[in-house]
């Protein structure tokens, strides 16, 4: 893989450099499970208030599970399926395709416009940064995209996380990861760069292959905010991930044994560029009561894959987008909402060739957003409702109404309800490749209603159970049919309606002074014209126990995570028509424990599927076996 010893030699030297300078307290605010950035168009609200099913996964929880890709810890988190091989990684949400979650980094839209979804496989965590993900339709709050609901990952701000920090560690497969940030602030202004590498050689992800599939990403972002007059804020936000790695293709050759299967394929590997930014002003006026919000935001990614004989497959994809918003609060507990969102995405197949269109292609959307909400003691009421007009598509008005009711100090419940839409992208609408998926521009955008209960229980002071009931009905799914006699792969809308339901439940105990206990379960039942959806296991469910010594002197942190079995697609027959194989379910164990050395210095070391488990996310990838990794971070 590549070298990084210039890299880790700059981090090793300021970590002996400051061993003894004194450590500030980088955690997260103790508020910030409370707070939730995405539930609303206007500035942030309680989690307590929202009416729909949240989660919010703290800075202190991702340092305590040592997690490094934030797909990882979204395991842990009712509702939602993961399942990666190299080069990409989809989230599914309540049984949701992968490109009907929508994804935030630091306010930015970041999937892939051409691919219609986000790669979680290369977001990695950065120091003090928080996650939160709302389960459920959003697309009246956000558009084409929310279908499934929403994950929001936000870096810490130069304010909540000040200071230096630095974490090296290496481990088995040739693992050599680092991080490097800093922030600062003053009385008006805020800011925060960092770094984060991983870089592993990896292991064979064939059954039987003795290729291994290595990995290098990169990830430079920064954040900032000025006060330039009394009320009157600028913020900037910017990011660029870098993605190299190995892949291995399916033969495709019918001659053999192994046809439709991954195979070892040397010299296969992609590259992957993601470029994002954004800009905003903030104005309030009236005392603060009524703000002003004008945003505008870029993304630019390339992908690039290669086998033994050159380049393959490339694509373009960018997105320009502008939004304003207008909050005004009525009283303390109403507040009205308008925005209104102008996105242009560009599309273009670089695949070399010939076998494909390469022109560039351009779809513009606008969209304006009604909401109102109101947040009182006992009772909780949210309404919102958009409408999006398409240059392509037909205009799209889509809703979501909420209501929160207080029982007892210790008992609430909930009920929203809400519909969604999801437009065809481009490789659905124009086809890609080799000429083996044949495009259909006469595609509709999917539509989505469903509507979710819950109660919120409060056990003592020291634990909350949630328990949510979920339904949905999803309207002319995209799917991929191959009509003989040449059997060529091409999409249509369903004539069928497509059904998510189940049900949710979380836990976030203390048990006594030292132990934490986060757990979570969901029960799916997902079905496509009568048949059970692929990669959404019945069954998923996780566990993290925390112990932490008095003054935080020592941690350690045991994480059970367990896919139930689910269905996939095999292209195994020779016509390309797929045939449903079942994939096993399997519990995953990591470990890992911290140590402080010194004021300010910590050494940690983790064990990740401690048991060696062999399993398969997707059909005949074999997934990671057991790796160790040990390390060292300080903070000042």
């Amino acid at each position: 893989m590549r070298n990084l010893t210039l890299w880790y030699s700059v981090a090793g030297a300021a970590l002996m450099a400051h061993a003894q300078a004194h450590a500030e307290d980088s955690r997260a605010p103790e508020n910030e499970n409370g707070i939730l950035v995405a539930a609303s168009r206007a500035p942030s609200i309680r989690l307590a208030d929202y009416t729909g099913s949240a989660l919010v996964i703290t800075a202190e929880q991702l340092e305590q599970r040592q997690t490094r890709d934030i797909a990882d810890v979204l395991r842990d988190v009712p509702g939602v399926a993961v399942a990666g091989v190299a080069g990409q990684t989809q989230i599914r949400l309540r049984g949701s395709e992968a490109n009907h979650v929508l994804v935030l980094v630091d306010g930015i839209e970041v999937s892939d416009p051409f691919a219609g979804e986000f790669d979680i496989g290369t977001l990695q965590a950065e120091v003090g940064a928080r996650v939160e993900v709302l389960r459920g339709p959003q697309s009246a709050l956000y558009g084409p995209d929310a279908i499934g609901g929403v994950i929001v990952y936000e870096s810490a701000s130069g304010r909540s996380v000040p200071g230096f920090a630095a974490r090296i560690e290496g481990g088995t497969q040739g693992t050599i990861n680092g991080a490097l940030r800093y922030g600062a602030a003053g009385d008006t202004w805020d800011a925060a760069l960092s770094a984060v590498a991983v870089s592993t050689d990896g292991q064979p992800n064939a059954r039987g292959g003795v290729r291994d599939i290595g990995r290098d990403s990169y990830t430079l972002s920064g954040k900032g905010n000025i006060e330039v007059a009394d009320g009157l804020t600028l913020r900037a936000a910017a990011r660029f991930i870098r993605t190299e790695g190995q892949f291995n293709d399916q033969d495709f050759n019918a001659a053999n044994p192994t046809f439709g299967f991954v195979i070892d394929s040397p010299g296969s590997r992609f590259v992957n560029d993601a470029a994002y930014a954004l800009i905003g002003v903030r104005a309030e006026t009236l005392e603060g009561r009524w703000t002003h919000d004008l945003s505008a935001q870029v993304a630019d990614i390339t992908r690039d894959t290669f086998g033994a004989f050159g380049p393959s497959n490339s694509s373009e994809g960018n997105r320009i987008k502008a939004s304003y918003v207008t909050a005004f609060r009525l009283a303390d507990a109403h507040n009205l909402t308008f925005a209104t969102d102008y996105e242009q995405e560009g599309f273009r197949n670089t695949t070399p060739g010939g076998f494909a269109f390469t022109g560039r292609r351009e779809i513009e959307q606008v969209g304006f957003v009604g909401e109102y909400r109101y947040s009182g003691e006992v009772f909780d009421l949210s309404a919102a409702l958009r409408h999006d007009i398409n240059d392509r598509f037909a205009d799209a008005t889509t809703f979501r109404f909420g209501a929160g009711y207080r029982v007892t100090d210790t008992t609430r419940l909930r009920a929203a309800a809400g519909s969604g839409v999801k437009n065809p992208g481009f490789f659905e609408l124009f086809g890609f490749v080799d000429g083996r998926f044949i495009g259909n521009d006469a595609l509709r955008p999917e539509k989505s209603t469903g509507w979710e209960v819950g109660i919120d229980q409060d056990i003592g002071d020291a634990a909350r159970l949630s328990v949510t009931w979920f339904d949905s009905e999803l309207e002319g799914e995209i799917f991929t049919a191959f009509p003989p006699p040449a059997f060529i792969a091409t999409p249509g809308n369903r004539a069928t309606t497509s059904q998510q339901r189940g049900i949710e439940v979380s836990l976030a105990a203390r048990i006594g002074p030292q132990w934490s206990l986060d757990a979570a379960y969901s029960y799916l039942d997902a079905e496509e014209d009568d048949r059970e959806e692929v990669r959404r296991p019945e069954h998923i469910a996780s566990m993290a126990l925390t112990w932490s010594a008095p003054d935080d002197a020592a941690s350690a942190t045991l994480v059970v995570r367990h896919n139930g079995a689910a269905l996939d697609d095999a292209f195994t027959d020779p016509s390309f028509v797929p045939v449903r194989v079942q994939l096993n379910d399997y519990t995953l164990v990591n470990l890992n424990a911290r140590a402080r050395l010194a004021e300010g210095i910590s050494a940690f070391a983790r064990v990740e599927n401690l048991l060696g488990k062999e399993y398969e996310q997707v059909f005949s990838f074999v997934s990671p076996g057991r790796s160790a990794v040990v390390g060292v971070e300080a903070r000042f």
